[in-house]
């Protein structure tokens, strides 16, 4: 019994490779084909059958959320490892920048970020899930440091960053589609900055 136990961990570990490279690929495709990859498509990409990717994930939609959420989950860790830097408004304005730079590129995360409403009713950070309980939480937390830094403007609230970002994305995407040279992230950051006069 013991080597029957012992010989399945193998195959576990495959279907998680396979998993994590099916993620991998699945990324890729949405940041370069958007929504409309094929399960099909990402099934060559990836080297696999399409069965292989329906065993992890039943849906499309289930196969980009899971992506999408991987990303937010990485700026939510992100944030949260910079919540004790020493520099409080660089650690807020980065991670801002950072966000927008990485989301730009993808019209998925931003619908994402924006709470999916371009990408549909199952792909979003919905209001009030744990994610967008997380993101809030972590982007609050690097803000009150930043204000009690004196480096971002007192009236804002998490709220009212996280409707800029969202705007923020917006406009790079724009800029980057016309071929502007300025990054709007710096506009939105130079916005934000607690007025020294």
């Amino acid at each position: 019994m013991g080597d029957d136990h012992s010989a399945a961990r193998p195959l576990r570990a495959d279907a998680r490779r396979n998993r994590e490279r099916v993620l991998q690929i699945a990324q890729e495709a949405l940041a370069s084909d958007g929504l409309t990859i094929s399960f099909d498509e990402i099934a060559r990409r990836a080297g696999f059958g399409v069965g292989t990717v329906y065993r992890h994930f039943p849906t499309k939609e289930a196969l980009f959320e899971a992506v999408l959420l991987g990303r937010i989950e990485r700026f939510v860790a992100d944030a949260r490892a910079l919540a004790t830097a020493e520099d409080a408004g660089r650690a807020f304005f980065g991670w801002f920048a950072r966000v927008v730079e990485q989301a730009a590129a993808n019209q998925a995360l931003c619908d994402m970020l924006d709470g999916g409403s371009q990408a549909g009713p199952q792909v979003g950070l919905r209001p009030g899930s744990t994610l967008a309980d997380d993101f809030g939480a972590a982007l609050g937390r690097l803000l009150a440091r930043a204000q009690r830094a004196g480096a971002v403007r007192a009236d804002l609230t998490g709220r009212d960053v996280h409707d800029l970002l969202r705007g923020c994305l917006t406009a790079e995407r724009r800029s980057l589609a016309r071929g502007g040279a300025v990054r709007m992230a710096e506009v939105f950051c130079d916005g934000m900055r607690a007025r020294t006069y």
